[in-house]
């Protein structure tokens, strides 16, 4: 449960990383080949949440450490 929520979490190894990404929890990169987390509600009443239209194209890719400090 997160913000009154639940999300869906994928771990990403760093193997399956191959883009960038900007955190939302420290708004720092994310580089390509680091382990990391993949974030989006699990209800999608909640996508808005995430300030977005509705899909799973609002998925957030957060740094591990970043996402279990923000919980």
């Amino acid at each position: 449960m997160k913000a009154g929520g639940e999300w869906n979490v994928r771990r990403v190894s760093g193997s399956a990383s191959a883009k960038s990404y900007r955190c939302p929890g420290c708004d720092q990169q994310i580089p390509p080949a680091t382990p990391h987390v993949v974030v989006w509600p699990d209800n999608p009443s909640l996508l808005g949440a995430l300030g977005g239209a509705q899909s799973l194209d609002e998925r957030r890719h957060w740094h591990t450490a970043c996402w279990q400090r923000s919980r």
